[in-house]
């Protein structure tokens, strides 16, 4: 769909509430605020991963809009992912923080310019360890200092204006959550490993 007005209009991906796929794991009607919440943790830490996300009413009620945004045609996804391209690492890092569920390749979107953005954020933000994903290139490499000093921004914005914009798009035990895990990043300063309690890769992995 177009957002905006003549020739301030833009093309954006728009997921209504009332369209959602009811899970066992998330309540019901919340996935669009994650996808908002996503978005905003991402802008907090400093990342700019999660193209610009918002909450509006649409043809089908309120829902998810964000920005459209179109990847390089010529980028291998599969081969960025099998070769651990460095590009990726910011991605596996903000995935660590909002317990992402689901990041497949289809998920990253490189640009011309080298940069890479992440979409479809609906299962994050779980009080539970649920993290999955193609991107365990660098489980327990130690952070290096712009790494901690995004997990630092991100846990000073949690205890100030962050947390206030997340709680009306997350239960107050979800953004509690969420402080738990930035903290313990930072205590470990090593990316996560994946768990043997849960499948650490989701399928289709692309």
């Amino acid at each position: 769909m177009a957002v905006g007005d003549g020739e301030a209009a833009l093309a954006a991906v728009y997921k209504p509430i009332a369209g959602e796929r009811p899970l066992i794991d998330f309540p019901d009607g919340t996935l669009a605020r994650r996808e908002v919440a996503a978005f905003l943790v991402s802008e907090a830490g400093g990342w700019g991963l999660v193209p610009p996300t918002v909450l509006r009413e649409g043809p089908f009620g309120e829902g998810m809009v964000q920005e459209w945004i179109k990847a390089d045609p010529a980028a291998d996804v599969v081969a960025m992912v099998v070769a651990d391209d460095s590009r990726l690492r910011p991605i596996a890092l903000f995935d660590a923080v909002v317990n992402n569920t689901d990041r497949k390749g289809g998920h990253l979107l490189p640009m011309a310019d080298g940069h890479v953005f992440g979409v479809d954020h609906g299962v994050t933000f779980s009080r539970e360890p649920k993290l999955r994903t193609v991107l365990w290139g660098w489980q327990g490499q130690p952070f290096g200092d712009h790494e901690r000093a995004m997990l630092e921004r991100v846990a000073g914005a949690l205890e100030a204006e962050l947390a206030s914009v997340l709680r009306p798009l997350l239960a107050r035990p979800e953004i509690g959550a969420t402080r738990r895990r930035v903290a313990a990043l930072l205590r470990n300063g090593r990316f996560p490993r994946p768990s043997p309690a849960w499948p650490a890769v989701p399928w289709p992995p692309f």
